[in-house]
Order: structure tokens, then sequence, then C-alpha cells
């Protein structure tokens, strides 16, 4: 019995001893091997910065096609009953089988990157800025004809700004998605900080796996948080909004 217990209390040592050196230790078998990250910092800054290319080319291009897309949606049920189940269905097709169908046709590099993600954010842009847009009361567009605005200035002085926080929260959502889906765009010979998740994946290598999963992670969520300080900066009608209910509830 104390044999048994004794064999038990070992294997338990020694799986707690390797997990520690996997997680503690600094060697190339330990999770992070800190002598690797000082001695690959050009690829780590080049691979970063493909990365935030990449993001803000799609999301900006997705952004310039959507924003048309969602005010002609808008503006004619007909044109929403097509646009909006398009963007959706091209939303579900799987990344790595859109690369691939576009592969033919543009060939690796940073063309079928930036074209599949741009109609990613599709879906998530045309359908935010559409219900900003919808979500204009009826009265504030009644008064803004009433006035004599032109549908153009009605658009820009009404209905673009009142649709703000819907439009930027699209924008917080496609780009963190976009810095996640960047990752699989190296089967094109892109990716970004995906290409050290690739490269730490085929070799067994922990710690580029590590670095590029970690990196990932923060910069979307340095993104998202740029980005509500945008929000705050459009639309600061809100903040004095949200003042005046608290001093109410009081």
């Amino acid at each position: 019995m104390a044999l048994g217990t004794n064999t038990v209390l070992g294997n338990a040592v020694l799986r707690n001893a390797v997990l520690g050196n996997a997680v503690l230790g600094n060697d190339a078998h330990s999770w992070v091997w800190w002598a690797w990250i000082p001695k690959h910092q050009h690829e780590i800054y080049a691979y970063l910065r493909e990365h935030i290319s990449l993001t803000v080319l799609s999301v900006g291009f997705g952004f310039a096609i959507a924003l048309p897309l969602a005010v002609l949606a808008a503006r004619r049920r007909a044109v929403a009953a097509v646009v909006v189940p398009t963007v959706n269905v091209i939303y579900t097709i799987p990344s790595v089988a859109l690369l691939g169908l576009l592969l033919p046709t543009t060939g690796p590099g940073r063309d079928p990157a930036v074209i599949a993600l741009t109609l990613y954010t599709l879906a998530i842009l045309v359908r935010n800025i559409l219900e900003g847009l919808r979500g204009v009361p009826a009265d504030v567009l009644d008064a803004a004809d009433g006035m004599g605005y032109t549908r153009r200035r009605r658009l820009l002085r009404v209905e673009l700004p009142m649709a703000l926080p819907a439009i930027v929260a699209g924008i917080r959502l496609a780009t963190v998605s976009t810095i996640g889906l960047v990752t699989v765009t190296f089967i094109v010979d892109q990716g970004g900080l995906g290409r050290f998740i690739q490269d730490g994946y085929q070799r067994d290598f922990h710690t580029p796996l590590v670095v590029g999963i970690v990196l990932s992670v923060a910069l979307a969520v340095l993104a998202d948080v740029l980005l509500v300080r945008l929000e705050r900066v459009v639309t600061p009608w809100r903040a004095t909004t949200r003042r005046a209910n608290a001093r109410r509830k009081r």
C-alpha cells in the first residue's frame, strides 16, 4: 500500500516538475524561450506591422463599401432584401475555403488576403450601419424635412451623426474579428502574427506559438480600447445623456 502511494506521489512530483519546467523554464522545450525573442525582434516587428496593415486595409475597404450599401438598403427595402442576405452568406464561408477560391484568380500574396478579409467585414458593417440608420426616430427625420433639408444634407447632418454609436460599434466588432482572421491568411503567404502560430505548430515549438497568440490577443484588446475612446470623442452627447440619466435616478 505504501509502495503504491509512493509511486503515485512520485509520478505527481515528476509531472509537476515537467510542467514547471515547461512554463517557467528558459530553453527550447519551455513554453517561452526568452532568449529566442530578442533574436527575432525584426521578425516580430515585421509580422506585427503586416498584421496591423492587413487589418486596417480590410476594415477601411469594408467600411467604404458597406456605407453606401447600407444607405441604399435603408432607403429601399428591395436593396436590403438582396444586400443583407448576400453579405451574410459570404460571412458563413469558411476562411480557408474562401482564400482557396481566390487563389486561382489572384495568386498568393496580399490581394487575396485583403479581398477575403474585406468581404468578411461587410456582414458586420452593413448590418450595424443599417440598424443605426433605421434607428433614427421618424419625428427627427420629419423635422429635418420640415426645415428643408435635402436627402443628402439630412443624411450627412442628421442620420449619420445619430447612427454613429451603431457604426462605431460595427467598426469595433469588425476590427477585432479581422485581427483574428488575419492569422489564417498564412495559407496565401500573408498572416502577420499567424506566421508565428503556423511555425510553432509545424515545428512543435512553443515559443513562436505563444508569441503569435499573445500579441494577437493584445492587438485586439488595444484596438478595441482605442475604438471605444474614439466613440466617446465622436459622440460626446452620449456621455452628457448618461450623466443626466444618472442624476435623475438619484
